[in-house]
């Protein structure tokens, strides 16, 4: 990808039109107005970093421009904000948003931008995706207005089941950059090699470590269907949606199977639409 000009631009973040075209975008769309803007300033912010450990810039520049986010996030904590950054500024002061979440986003996207990953450990992996799912799930649940505890639990499950499902939807994706989430003791247990992320993809065992990865992804989505089921339908609408529309997403990828060649995991748009309807309207 590209650098996002969020690095640099001092204009003001179009985040509805960042959001656009994401399978969050349905989530959000049925917030309240301060917390749908919220929403849309916080995601733009994570493409934004998401775009720089993504693009094919030198290490070292993605390096930089990802410590000058972590310096515009402490210039909104400290209420110095560029322009870009004064709408999610009033959010964070309205919604207390916590720094270590923004930080621990921008550590994550510098795990990709550092090195490209290959088989990481499991410790390792959840570390990641502790960092680049969970840490924006624990903004999000203070926008939607969830308790801390049962906030803080739900974004620790719903966000490990959104980026397993990533992983597993995206294999070949990941291949072509040189990218590898499969954890380490999977692929030893298999007997497979930690040697290119394509040959790994590639390897005729593949399947049996993605199944153990889905069972983890399920659990992770049952956990997070037990918190909901306790907390007041208001707060755990937007993330109900985009539970369902990840469950699909795995279940499509799961349907698809792990044999080479793997074909692209479309949207079914319909049912996807039924989901948001589900839960914004009953």
């Amino acid at each position: 990808m590209a650098v996002s000009n969020l690095v640099v631009d001092d204009t003001e973040i179009d985040a509805a039109a960042a959001t656009s075209g994401s399978s969050f975008y349905l989530a959000m769309r049925i917030l309240p107005a301060a917390q749908r803007d919220a929403m849309y300033q916080v995601y733009a912010f994570c493409r934004a970093v998401d775009d720089i450990a993504d693009s094919d810039l030198p290490r070292a520049e993605r390096a930089a421009d990802l410590d000058r986010w972590r310096a515009d996030i402490d210039a909104c904590y400290a209420g110095q904000p560029r322009a870009s950054l004064r709408a999610l500024t009033r959010h964070i002061h309205t919604f207390h948003l916590q720094r270590e979440d923004f930080h621990a986003m921008i550590d994550g996207m510098a795990m990709d931008a550092a090195a490209d990953i290959c088989a990481p450990d499991d410790a390792t992996l959840d570390l990641y995706c502790d960092r680049v799912a969970s840490a924006a799930g624990r903004l999000s649940v203070r926008i939607f207005g969830m308790r801390d505890e049962p906030g803080r639990l739900l974004a620790h499950h719903l966000g490990r089941a959104l980026q397993l499902t990533n992983i597993l939807r995206d294999i070949d994706e990941d291949a072509g950059i040189n990218r590898c989430y499969l954890p380490r003791e999977l692929l030893a247990r298999e007997g497979i090699a930690v040697t290119s992320p394509r040959q790994i993809a590639d390897d005729p065992t593949l399947p049996n470590v993605c199944a153990t990865l889905a069972e983890r992804a399920k659990q992770h989505f049952a956990e997070s269907d037990a918190i909901m089921d306790r907390e007041p339908r208001g707060h755990v609408r937007a993330p109900r949606i985009m539970s369902g529309v990840y469950r699909v997403l795995l279940e499509r990828t799961l349907e698809r199977g792990f044999d080479v060649p793997r074909t692209k995991v479309s949207k079914p748009k319909l049912r996807l639409l039924w989901i948001v309807a589900r839960y914004a309207l009953f």
